[in-house]
C-alpha cells in the first residue's frame, strides 16, 4: 500500500508493506552517497541491508536512547557527512525509531541548507507518528525538541515485518501513539482498541493513524493550528518524560499518562481501562509538581498560557487556550481523581 502526502513544496510517498525493507535499493535513489542513521538497540542488519544498496554508504551507528537526540551527536553527524564528502545531491537515511528519525532529518535538514532524506521506522511508534510530517529536533538544556527544523523526507518505508524484533512494551508505547490519534480523529481506529484488537490489525492500526497523520500535516504543515491536535497528551507527557532519565517510561508511556486528564469525565474511565489492557502506566510515578513545572519551557506555552488539546467525545477535540495556572490546577484535580 502506498499513501501520498501532497504538499505546496512537494510532496511523498509512505509505502506500507510487509518485506520493503529488503527493497529499499529498488523504492529509494541511493546510487549516490549516503550517511546511513541507525542506532545499537536495532538489528545491525537493517542497516547492513540499506547500505548494500547504496552507491557510497557511511554508517553511523548511535547509542540507543533518547539521551543520543543531542547536539553532539548533531555535529558527530554533520562531521561524518563533511568526511565522506556529501554533496547537495546526496542525502540520509534514517534506519531506526524516533531519536533516529528526528536526530538524521535535522542533520539532513542543516548540511549544505538541506539534502535529501529517507525514512525508515523500525519501531511502531515511528512507523504511526514520527516518521512522518517533517519535524526533526534535538533535546536541549533538558528541553525535548527545542532546536529542530521542519525538513520532509523524500519518502517512507514502512515494514510492519520488523516490529517482530521489538519489546511488547515498545510495541504498546507506540500504540498508545496510534490510540492518540484515534481519540481527537477517528472512532473507527479507537474502537479496535476498546474491542482489544489493535495488536491482532496491527497493519490497519498503522493505516488508520499515518491517514490521520497525512491528512493534519497536508493541512497544517508547520503547526500553524490543526497540527497541534496531534500534541494530545503531550504537554504534561513531555514533563514526566523529562523527569524519567533513561530508565524511565518511554515516550508513548508518558503520553497514555499525559492523555488521562485531557480527556473528559464521560470517557476518561473507559480511557484508562484500554490503557491498562495494553499495559501501558495510568498512574504517575514522578512528582506531579515537577512535571507540571516542564509546561513553563514548553513549546506550546505563550504568553502565560498553554494551547492545550481536550477530547470530551471520542473522535472529536478542543483546542484552547488556558491560563497556566488553571491548566496545571485542572490536571492535579484531574490526576488526584484516578488515585481515588
Amino acid at each position: 500500500m502506498t499513501l501520498r502526502v501532497d504538499l505546496p513544496q512537494g510532496g511523498y510517498d509512505i509505502v506500507i508493506e510487509r518485506g520493503v525493507l529488503a527493497e529499499a535499493g529498488k523504492q529509494l535513489d541511493l546510487k549516490r552517497r549516503c550517511l546511513v542513521v541507525t542506532d545499537d538497540g536495532v538489528p545491525a542488519e537493517y542497516a547492513a541491508t540499506v547500505a548494500a544498496a547504496c552507491e557510497t554508504a557511511t554508517v553511523v551507528t548511535l547509542p540507543c536512547g533518547e539521551a543520543s537526540k543531542s547536539l553532539a551527536n548533531f555535529e558527530l553527524l554533520c562531521r561524518a557527512m563533511l568526511e565522506a564528502e556529501l554533496s547537495r545531491s546526496d542525502c540520509v537515511v534514517a534506519v531506526g525509531g524516533g531519536v533516529v528519525g528526528d536526530l538524521a532529518g535535522f542533520a539532513a535538514a542543516c548540511y549544505m541548507r538541506g539534502i535529501d532524506f529517507y525514512n525508515i521506522p523500525t519501531t511502531l511508534l515511528s512507523q504511526v507518528d514520527s516518521s512522518v510530517g517533517g519535524k526533526t529536533a534535538v533535546d536541549f538544556c533538558g528541553v525535548k525538541n527545542i532546536i529542530g527544523a521542519f525538513h520532509q523526507p523524500k519518502k517512507v518505508l514502512i515494514d510492519p515485518n520488523v516490529l517482530s524484533t521489538l519489546h511488547p512494551r515498545h510495541v504498546a508505547a507506540g500504540l498508545a501513539e496510534a490510540l492518540k490519534m484515534g481519540m481527537t480523529s477517528d472512532r473507527t481506529l479507537y474502537e479496535l482498541f476498546r474491542q482489544g484488537k489493535a495488536r491482532e490489525q496491527i497493519d490497519k492500526v498503522i493505516e488508520l493513524a499515518l491517514r490521520i497523520k497525512i491528512s493534519v500535516v497536508e493541512q497544517d504543515e508547520r503547526e500553524g493550528g490543526l497540527r497541534r491536535i496531534l500534541n494530545f497528551g503531550h504537554t504534561l507527557g513531555h514533563g514526566i518524560e523529562a523527569l524519567q532519565g533513561e530508565d524511565g517510561y518511554y515516550h508513548g508511556e508518558c503520553v497514555a499518562l499525559g492523555m488521562i486528564p485531557m480527556c473528559g469525565d464521560g470517557i476518561r474511565a473507559e480511557l484508562v481501562e484500554i490503557l491498562d489492557s495494553l499495559g501501558l502506566p495510568t498512574r504517575l510515578n514522578v512528582d506531579l509538581e515537577e512535571a507540571l513545572a516542564f509546561a513553563d519551557h514548553d513549546k506550546k506555552c505563550e504568553k502565560g498560557g498553554v494551547l492545550v488539546i481536550r477530547v470530551d467525545t471520542v473522535g472529536e477535540y478542543i483546542i484552547e487556550k488556558l491560563p497556566l495556572p488553571l491548566w496545571k490546577q485542572m490536571i492535579r484535580e484531574r490526576m488526584q481523581e484516578g488515585k481515588e
